[in-house]
Formats: C-alpha cells, structure tokens, sequence
C-alpha cells in the first residue's frame, strides 16, 4: 500500500476518534431527537396585579401546546413564572428566572418553551449568562414562532439581535415614560397609579362623601385617637377605602402620609410645588399631622398597660444641650442621646410629675383666658414677611424657567429650590392654620380647670396630650443650677406655639 492509500485509510479512524469532541452545535436536531427529552416552561408578563395570573396563564397554555407538538416532556416542577416582574430592570430580582437557570446547569433541561424570547431576557447581560450555562449543555430554545439552538452560531447570532432590540425598546419606552412624568410633575398634575382615597381615578377632582372621610381621620388623629381606632369605627361604620377594602392601621397612616390631600405635588420623594388640584386638607392641618407623625411611636399590643404611666409631654420636651427631644421612663425623662455610648452622649433628666404639674399648670392659665373663635383665617403677615415671601417666589419662579430651558441640571434646581423653599417655609410657619376648634373644644374659658380635671378622671392621655402639642411648640430643658433633689424650675424653658 502507497503512502497516499495509507493517509486515506486514516481518515476514517480519526474522524472516528474526533467525534466525541465534536461541540453541540454540529448534532442534528430533528423531531425524533426531541421525543421524551425533558423541558422547562418560563412565562412573564410585567405589567399586573400580583393577583392577576390572566397574562402568564394565557402564555403557560400557548407553550404547553409547543411542547405537546415537540414530544418533549414537561414536570410540574419545571414550570417557572415571573408575574409582574421586568426583564429589563437591572436590579430587579425574578425568581422563576433564577430557577430556570438552576435547572438548566443541573442538567435537568434539555429545552427552554417559552412565548417569546422577549418574555425570557430583555438584556444581554441575561443572554450571555444562559449561553455560558448552555455551554456544557445542549440547550433548545422554542418560541411560538421559531426556535433557536443555544450552541449554534447563527442561531446565537440572531438571538443576540432580538435581546439588543428588545432591550433599546425597553429603553425608549422608559425614556418616554419619564418624560411624560417630568411633563405631568412640571404642569402640576398628579403622577399616575391607583386611586387615591378622596378623589376621582384623575386625581383631579374631589369625591365629597370621601373628602368629609379625609377631614374626619385628621382631627381625630390630632385628637389623640389611635390608627387602630380610627380604623374600627371605619370599618363599624362599613367606610371602605379606595380599592373597595377595609381600613386598618396601615392604610390610616398611608391617608395621613399623603401629601395628594394638602394639595402637594412630589417628585421622587421631594415637594416641588403646589398642585393644580383642589386640596382637602389645608397645609397647615397636614403639617401638624406630620410633625405629630414623627414623634408618636405605635402602641404595641399590651404595653399601654404594662407602663406605669403615661407621659404626658412626650413629643414635647426637649434637651437644650442636644437639641432632641427626651422621651420618658422610670418617671423621669431622659435626653434622647442617654444610651448612646460614645461621646455624644448626654445624661440630662428631669422629673417627670414635677414638670408636667408646672407645664399643666401653664396650660390651664392659657385655657382660662383663650378665645376660640372657630375662624380659619391665618395671620397677618408683617410687610416685610410678605415681600419677602414674593422675592422668593419670584425666584422660585426663574429657577423653574431656568430647569425648562436646560441651563440648571434637574439636581442643581432641586437643591437651589429646596434652599428657597425652606426660607418660605419658615415665613409660612405664622400663617399654619391650626385646628384650635376641634383641639380645645370644651376645654376654654374660665371652667378650664374643671374640664381639664375631667379629661384626667377619664384618663383621656392621647386628649391632653394633643392640647400639650397644640398649645406648646417644645419644653426646653437646661441644665439645673441647684443642687439636691430641689426642683429647679428656672432650668425650664415654655415655647407656646402662635394660636388664632
């Protein structure tokens, strides 16, 4: 045999020996290759309710028909479904995605059904992670329309296509979303989502029955009732809220957290303005609300009862060295900085029954004397206040003209606004109107005292408490001058607040 016979006759062998090194993507896949191998399902939609399986249901039922067509076997445990789940969000976890990919590197999966491609992975980066896993395994991937051999090079080449394309459609539909939100925030008008709790579906306009609703949880709060009670007698009184369900603590202090009802438009958790829908609750209403929310911690279940007593000037007192308030325990209260352990800590107490007879005191001589008319108009500004007030809003004004026409950044003019807007705010603070009505009902006039003595009888805490607030911005505690256990009442500072 010739050395040209000799090399012919070892192409076979090595053919032979090459051809378990030979890479998927060069193995037939005919119908008969598919028959009985195992499959996984992955459906998404990114828009529903979390209650709503409606979209996911339709593509589960799409797929199994592919598979049905295949031959291919599906278990119930390879299903995998990501129900109102973005594949385009970096950031956003999908767990049906995180276990198909498991699956697949087990090697438990032989082929991917899903709707389309888009449905699976809206960025490259997803791609490539399920190449690299199909790497060491022979993955197909079926859609309605077409399939795509994850170890082919056309077919990874075609896939890498769509996923761009999805993924730049992904990005200018969230170009023009944002856009559309800036526009909405700038023209003052509401940001979209569900309907808010006393107003129509627009945001735009006030459903009055509701609106009677919104006024009554605000007083009632400032009254001192609790979110737990206000929610009960709501429910007892079969009110639902917007989404047609039954109130309970949570979603009374959603209704008092909104700043929709003042009138207040927001944009990415900051104010930046009025806006151009009627408000329910005057500013000044929604701001003591707030500053009350601040400070009045939740009542646990059966710890009411397990103190001692109530501290009647909690959200009150304030240490003057710290500038924080003081919250009580073992009948004193301490400075809020009394458990910290480095040098900011502050060991600052005062006894708790002597301060509140005096401040109790000062109160009653304030009820005895005070006039409620009911009247909500707010105070006179003083000339200078209110030009003040206009040179501001004039600024407001070129500052917003100056976002509109691109020569600040949307961070420079936050920043500058929230500057200006904070001098406004603190000109405003004479003008807050303050529910003086609905607080001191009953308790003015010369029998203050009496009624006072009444609430204390009824040990009506969250009443007396409000009053306190209401009738006094802080209690400034200083350090004492006098030594031994003499109460020393010159180390305590009143700051009543402006009443109309």
């Amino acid at each position: 045999m010739d050395e040209g016979e000799q090399q012919t006759g070892r192409q076979p062998e090595r053919a032979r020996r090459l051809a378990k090194f030979v890479v998927p993507r060069q193995r037939g896949h005919s119908r008969v290759d598919w028959t009985g191998e195992p499959a996984a399902l992955y459906c998404r939609i990114s828009h529903a309710s979390d209650d709503d399986q409606t979209g996911v249901d339709r593509q589960e039922r799409i797929c199994r028909d592919i598979a049905e067509r295949l031959g291919v076997l599906v278990s119930s445990d390879l299903v995998f479904v990501d129900n109102n789940r973005s594949a385009w969000k970096r950031n956003r976890k999908r767990p049906g995605w995180d276990g198909l990919l498991e699956a697949v590197r087990s090697g438990r999966v032989r082929h991917i059904i899903t709707y389309h491609p888009d449905r699976l992975m809206r960025q490259p980066h997803d791609l490539e992670e399920l190449l690299h896993i199909s790497d060491e395994h022979d993955i197909t991937l079926h859609g309605q329309a077409n399939r795509r051999n994850l170890a082919d090079p056309d077919d990874r080449f075609f896939l890498r296509i769509e996923v761009a394309h999805s993924c730049r459609s992904s990005d200018d539909t969230s170009r023009r979303l944002l856009d559309a939100t800036v526009d909405r925030a700038r023209d003052g008008l509401p940001h979209g989502g569900k309907r808010r709790y006393g107003y129509t579906p627009n945001g735009m306009e006030i459903v009055r029955d509701e609106a009677i609703i919104v006024r009554e949880v605000f007083s009632r709060y400032l009254e001192g009732d609790t979110p737990q009670k206000i929610a009960n007698d709501l429910n007892r009184r079969e009110k639902r809220t917007a989404l047609g369900k039954e109130w309970n603590p949570q979603t009374v202090r959603a209704l008092l957290d909104n700043p929709h009802v003042a009138g207040i438009r927001m944009f990415r958790g900051e104010e930046i303005g009025d806006g151009e829908w009627p408000a329910i609750i005057a500013r000044g209403l929604w701001e003591e609300v707030r500053d009350r929310r601040s400070y009045r911690a939740p009542v646990e279940p059966g710890k009411e009862d397990a103190e001692d007593r109530f501290y009647l000037l909690r959200g009150v007192v304030i240490c003057k060295r710290c500038a924080v308030r003081m919250a009580g325990s073992d009948g004193r209260y301490l400075c809020g900085r009394s458990q910290r352990t480095d040098s900011a800590s502050c060991g600052r107490t005062v006894s708790a029954p002597t301060l509140e007879s005096f401040v109790r005191d000062a109160a009653i001589k304030i009820l005895e004397r005070l006039e409620v008319t009911g009247s909500s108009a707010p105070a006179v500004l003083s000339a200078t206040d209110a030009a003040a007030i206009e040179a501001d809003r004039q600024e407001l004004s070129e500052l917003k003209e100056m976002w509109e026409s691109r020569e600040l950044s949307t961070r420079e003019y936050r920043a500058m606004r929230k500057t200006v807007e904070d001098r406004i705010a603190a000109v405003q603070k004479k003008l807050i109107i303050r529910p003086a009505v609905e607080v001191l009902e009953g308790l003015v006039g010369p029998h203050a005292e009496q009624s006072w003595k009444a609430l204390e009888a009824a040990k009506d805490h969250q009443r007396m408490n409000a009053v306190m607030r209401f009738l006094f911005s802080a209690v400034i505690i200083d350090a004492s001058s006098l030594r031994g256990r003499t109460f020393d009442y010159g180390r305590v500072e009143i700051e009543p607040n402006p009443i109309l």
